[in-house]
């Protein structure tokens, strides 16, 4: 049996060769702490320091702003609680198309007596300028817009919302996970206080993130103990993950855009037999990732399309890897105003830099025959 395609990479990339083999020495012969003064130590010391370097060119920021977590949900948590546990008290507004990882810790906030605003986006998922504006009007103490959207891919000007917020003297924080890899990245540009990043969205390992922070900015730290990470993140580090995330940022500056023009190809000629078929394409109007493609068919139920393209050797998804789990509609979906039966369709298809034409081709096909069969079935169970 030939290998499933992988169509699944907004959900998680695999790992470079070159990440694996910069990272095997920490799993194996290297094995000091890097808070321990001997020679293992300092060699772990050094690795960490490095990789730090490597983290904070790939995004334009210094390394006195990276603070390594285990991966974007803790960035993003750290982002919004570390926060607002410096400031006690106040008020949080999120676009309406937030990750998990940042509505929910705002919804926390709301349970703790913050007040939370909503920003919202309009059809093609892009936050609404006079709403942000209107928003910032209520004088929020934070505010978060993620950059680019895991489902549907919609890039978002953040650079010209963070200079607004910052107008209004609000903290400014960005997800930019899914951005890390697909986009030209310079903290500074965003106009931002504070930017989250995964490592195993970009060929790196599972386990490794990073929070880019200003330095001029309070913050409290979510775990206490050793006072690892300026005292923002204590824990031993796990040094092999960091290792591999920073190798994987340095590999970012030589093959990311020459994967982008690819993708943006590979992607076209997706969505050109797509429309053929019939699909609606959410944010197709809209500036998007390279990579990435969220569509449904009328009255075609999302998750079933989902395992009988994985019974014929296709790995997509139905939406967000981390809340795959819910039986609702896309949440970003329902606030682009999709009506629900539409949005419950959708399926998501995430390009990575190992995808070939043959493969699309070849996916493009089969979707066609499933499409013809589970509208047979349809029609005879009416």
């Amino acid at each position: 049996m030939s290998r499933p395609v992988y169509f699944d990479n907004n959900g998680t990339t695999a790992l470079h060769p070159k990440v694996l083999q910069a990272m095997l020495p920490y799993l194996s012969e290297q094995q000091g702490n890097a808070t321990s003064r001997h020679i293992y130590g300092r060699s772990a010391r050094n690795a960490i320091d490095q990789a730090r370097e490597q983290v904070a060119d790939a995004v334009g920021a210094h390394t006195s702003q990276v603070i390594f977590t285990c991966g974007g949900t803790e960035a993003d948590n750290l982002a919004i609680t570390g926060v607002a546990g410096a400031l006690g008290k106040g008020r949080i507004a999120i676009s309406s198309i937030e990750h998990p990882a940042v509505s929910r810790p705002a919804e926390a906030l709301r349970w703790q007596g913050w007040e939370l605003d909503l920003i919202a986006c309009n059809q093609h998922g892009q936050v609404e300028k006079s709403s942000f504006v209107a928003i910032l009007e209520n004088r929020p103490d934070i505010v978060s817009v993620m950059l680019a959207n895991n489902e549907t891919g919609v890039i978002q000007d953040v650079a010209a919302l963070g200079e607004l917020a910052r107008q209004h003297k609000a903290y400014m924080h960005t997800d930019a996970v899914q951005a890390l890899g697909k986009l030209d990245l310079n903290f500074t540009d965003l106009n931002v206080h504070a930017m989250s990043l995964s490592s195993h969205k970009i060929n790196g390992p599972q386990g490794a993130g990073a929070l880019i922070l200003d330095k001029r900015i309070d913050i409290q730290p979510l775990l206490y103990g050793g006072g690892q990470e300026r005292g923002l993140r204590s824990g031993s580090e796990n040094i092999a993950a960091i290792v591999g995330f920073g190798t994987a940022c340095h590999l970012l500056a030589t093959e990311v855009r020459t994967h982008r023009n690819k993708l943006v190809g590979l992607r076209e000629h997706l969505e050109h037999g797509l429309c053929q078929l019939g699909a609606i394409i959410f944010g197709a109007e809209a500036e998007r990732l390279p990579n990435t493609s969220f569509f449904a068919f009328e009255g075609i139920d999302g998750e079933t399309m989902v395992m009988a393209l994985d019974k014929q050797g296709f790995a997509i998804a139905s939406g967000s890897a981390c809340s795959s789990d819910s039986k609702e509609p896309s949440h970003v979906l329902l606030a682009m105003g999709i009506p629900p039966d539409i949005a419950r369709g959708a399926i998501r298809v995430s390009l990575g830099n190992d995808n070939e034409l043959h493969e699309i081709n070849a996916f493009l096909q089969t979707l066609e025959r499933e499409l013809a069969r589970l509208r047979k079935l349809t029609a005879v169970a009416v």
